[in-house]
């Protein structure tokens, strides 16, 4: 019934096994990959015909996590899995950058790559699995899939590179100094494709050793694939792209000179228009048969890439007239918006960034709930992309897969400088509204996240900026490596190529290539084109901060106290009946966790020492010595029993309220009288002693043995 074919190597420290024929049978291709005992199952399917009107490749990649793989019951109402998690959704992508740039050109059919995580074990990260599956499946398919790909993550401890560390390792780098590194990188046999990474402040060399240790280790992988491929692949999909070199001949002879002089104007929107005008230029001088031919779309992205890269690497010059290491000019700006704790405008050129940093407590930190347990988040980095930022008009919805993304990098970028939460107690949230753009407003995110968090008094390590890079690589391998990317060079180039980092080292690395001839060589070039934008960033960056950032008056106020764990017990009370009466009575927000650290959050001062007073009087033990202030809460023969320290009461006898001889306690001393006590230490049995004589009763004074008798006189 089954033509099972598997095949398996020693990878790392784990086993990696693909396996096909039994399961998905009906899917183009369907591979089970097992790593250790994590494992993932991609399949793939594709229509055998073009859509009709399709102008682009309808690529569609799922990634999914089963809550059942970890033994595990969905969380919410409805206890199954609902909408695409951040994990998926960055993981979906993640797949699909290093793979669409490598089906056959012209390939308009649609193709659907579902990659479903089966079993976790909670070691192995199964994104990695499941690049490799979809790769898998894809090459054995039989689509016109020029793989295959494979993929690994790189740590980076003690100045080695490690091989696929384990999910503990990587999670919350933050908090683990002795990890700089979360590397991920795709590729196929010859070349890299797609670079991700989480770094703290990495030079550049340290980068790029880490990229080409993760190329070297991806090619075992590779040869395992063919080997899978050679005795299970399908036959290959007929497909033959579609040669419309007379079509493009005919574009090229009627608007070559129109689209030149449309890629000449600077200002992006008459830019646009004028492309825009001799686009349609160029359909009127063509035949009716020709303006009909579903590849005229195609003819004229071919012109207009044609025309600008040539020039680029011609002259040197760019379609803004820049040369090709400069950076747009920049004004920033901090402080913009009177009721945000922080927030900042960065423009670069045409593209703009407003970032709003807010600043929360320990209530507003972020729940998690992943497939390897859950866990809070106390830095949240949204990104916002509105139509009207590129000058449309279109719909408005929630975060799509690019907003997502697009977050998720500027987040890698900034969390390297963030302050430990043992240092600034606060959940941060940045949000991104980018309000104009041509080109990387990802890195426009960075910048500005970087300025409004410390508008906000946030104290990072360092300030952070970051640049995105273009390559623009000819035939006859001549290229140009362009530093601050338009919009139409990103469109229309070889690689985009993000970096953002502070002054001393980079911060994070998002790589896509669309060639598969990109050399060491030649990221080396981009990498250091990249530290001087970003210097220089920074540089223009420093002019918006001049002088010292303070705290927002409307930002809450947190101080943090520890206290012994088996004193938790008594700051919460039974039920939490204490520590409700200490938010009642203080007005702070008080939160504590199983450490024993307590959050005391509330704009005003007062009530948070209030509450910092209750708690230190229920975890604090009296000092012998020291002196108090207390209040008579019962009178009897031998004495007064007094309220001195939170709920602890003491006795002061008889011999110990005045200097000389009392018939009765209540000669001088009545119930709910104000007093101030010394605490003379413990009887046999751990009872309190206390003395008021020794104590001058206005000021508060310990008294000498001979003033307190004079006192008495």
């Amino acid at each position: 019934m089954f033509n099972e074919v598997k095949k398996s190597i020693q990878w790392g420290e784990e086993t990696l096994t693909l396996e096909t024929g039994k399961v998905a049978r009906q899917a183009d291709g369907s591979v089970i990959a097992t790593l250790g005992e994590t494992s993932v199952m991609a399949n793939v399917t594709f229509a055998k015909a073009p859509k009709p009107g399709m102008d682009f490749f309808p690529l569609t990649v799922h990634y999914q996590e089963k809550y059942y793989a970890a033994g595990k019951v969905p969380g919410g109402f409805f206890k199954r899995e609902a909408r695409p998690s951040e994990k998926e959704t960055l993981t979906a992508r993640l797949i699909d950058r290093p793979i669409r740039p490598l089906f056959v050109p012209g390939f308009k059919n649609e193709t659907l790559v579902m990659c479903t995580v089966l079993s976790h074990d909670l070691v192995n990260d199964p994104d990695m699995v499941a690049m490799i599956a979809a790769s898998a499946a894809l090459t054995i398919s039989g689509a016109p899939f020029r793989g295959p790909i494979a993929a690994c993550r790189v740590g980076y401890e003690g100045g080695d590179y490690i091989l696929n560390p384990t999910v503990d390792d990587m999670h919350d780098l933050k908090n683990n100094p002795d990890q700089r590194l979360d590397l991920v990188v795709a590729g196929t046999k010859d070349a890299v494709m797609m670079v991700e990474s989480e770094a703290y402040e990495l030079s550049e060399d340290e980068m790029l050793g880490a990229v080409t240790f993760a190329h070297e280790q991806i090619q075992p992988v590779i040869d395992l694939i063919i080997e899978l491929a050679e005795a299970s692949a399908k036959e290959p999909f007929d497909f033959q792209p579609d040669d419309y070199s007379d079509l493009y001949a005919a574009v090229k002879a009627a608007g070559e000179d129109q689209i030149r002089a449309a890629y000449a104007i600077t200002d992006k929107q008459e830019r646009t228009s004028a492309v825009s005008a001799a686009k349609d230029a160029i359909r009127d001088t063509l035949t009716e048969e020709q303006q009909e031919d579903p590849n005229l779309s195609a003819a004229l992205k071919k012109l207009e890439a044609a025309v600008l890269r040539g020039d680029v690497v011609k002259t040197g010059k760019r379609i803004d007239g820049r040369a090709l290491d400069t950076v747009r000019p920049i004004v920033s700006q901090t402080g913009l918006l009177p009721r945000t704790h922080g927030s900042a405008l960065f423009t670069r050129g045409e593209t703009q960034g407003l970032v709003v940093t807010t600043l929360g407590t320990g209530d507003d930190e972020q729940f998690v709930d992943a497939l390897y347990g859950n866990f809070k988040s106390n830095f949240l980095l949204h990104y916002n992309f509105p139509p009207y930022s590129v000058g449309e008009a279109g719909r408005v919805g929630p975060p799509g897969r690019r907003e997502i993304g697009h977050g998720k990098l500027a987040w890698r970028a900034l969390q390297a400088v963030l302050p430990a939460a043992t240092d600034f107690p606060y959940t941060i949230r940045v949000v991104s509204e980018i309000t104009e753009s041509n080109g990387s407003s990802s890195m426009a995110s960075v910048c500005g996240g970087s300025l409004s968090m410390m508008d906000a008094g946030v104290p990072l390590k360092a300030a952070v900026a970051g640049v995105a890079m273009g390559l623009i690589m000819e035939e006859n391998g001549e290229y140009a490596v362009l530093t601050d990317i338009l919009g139409d060079e990103d469109h229309l180039g070889d690689m985009d190529f993000k970096v953002a980092g502070t002054e001393k080292g980079i911060t994070s690395l998002q790589m896509d290539i669309k060639i598969a001839g990109i050399t060491p060589e030649i990221m080396k070039k981009a990498l250091a084109q990249a530290k001087d934008g970003r210097i220089h960033i920074l540089n223009e960056m420093a002019k918006a901060l001049t002088g010292a950032q303070e705290f927002s008056v409307h930002a809450p106020r947190i101080e943090t106290m520890q206290i012994p764990t088996d004193k938790i017990r008594e700051v919460i009370g039974s039920g939490g009946k204490v520590i409700r009466e200490i938010v009642e009575v203080s007005g702070a927000k008080v939160d504590i966790n199983d450490e024993g650290v307590i959050k005391i959050a509330s704009p005003n001062g007062e009530a948070i020492k209030k509450a910092y007073d209750m708690i230190w009087s229920i975890v604090a033990e009296p000092e012998e010595g020291q002196v108090y202030d207390g209040k008579v809460v019962k009178i009897v023969d031998f004495g007064a029993f007094v309220n001195f320290f939170g709920k602890r009461d003491g006795l002061v006898h008889v011999s110990q309220i005045e200097n000389r001889r009392l018939n009765h306690p209540s000669d001088v001393l009545k119930e709910g009288q104000d007093v101030k006590v010394k605490l003379l230490g413990f009887d046999d049995r751990g009872k309190v002693r206390l003395s008021m004589k020794v104590v001058n009763q206005e000021t508060g004074e310990e008294m000498k043995p001979e003033a307190a008798e004079k006192a008495d006189d």
